[in-house]
């Protein structure tokens, strides 16, 4: 099962929470949660006005073997707006377009940070081993 919640950040420090929002699903292949600016397409959802984040930015998702990937969709630009990475302990950047697998189980976060401002999207996840 992975488990994820994510809190929108706005200023110098994280006190300014915009939202905080939760999501699950089973680790059964094709399982998949996302997360950007769509709601039709995300469960986990960004405030609109945030355009350094895609309508799909981040995807989660299962693999055949019970493994999950986190995966920096690439937009339609050609250089992205902001940065991501991934930290279980250590801070692993994810690359424009580029997939890395979370340990499980395991926990850690992946930051969506903005580029041009002090904004960023923090998507904490759990992951068990059943």
């Amino acid at each position: 099962m992975l488990d994820l919640n994510m809190a929108s950040t706005s200023g110098a420090d994280d006190a300014a929470t915009v939202a905080m929002l939760m999501a699950s699903a089973p680790s059964v292949a094709g399982a998949a949660l996302a997360v950007g600016r769509d709601a039709a397409r995300c469960r986990l959802v960004t405030p609109a006005d945030w355009l350094f984040v895609s309508r799909m930015h981040l995807e989660f998702r299962c693999d055949e073997t019970g493994t999950w990937f986190v995966t920096w969709i690439r937009g339609s630009q050609d250089a992205p707006v902001a940065e991501v990475w991934l930290d279980d302990g250590v801070r692993r950047p994810l690359p424009y377009g580029g997939s890395l697998p979370l340990p499980r189980p395991g926990s850690g976060e992946v930051v969506i940070a903005d580029r041009g401002g002090q904004r960023r999207v923090t998507v904490g996840w759990f992951l068990t081993t059943g």
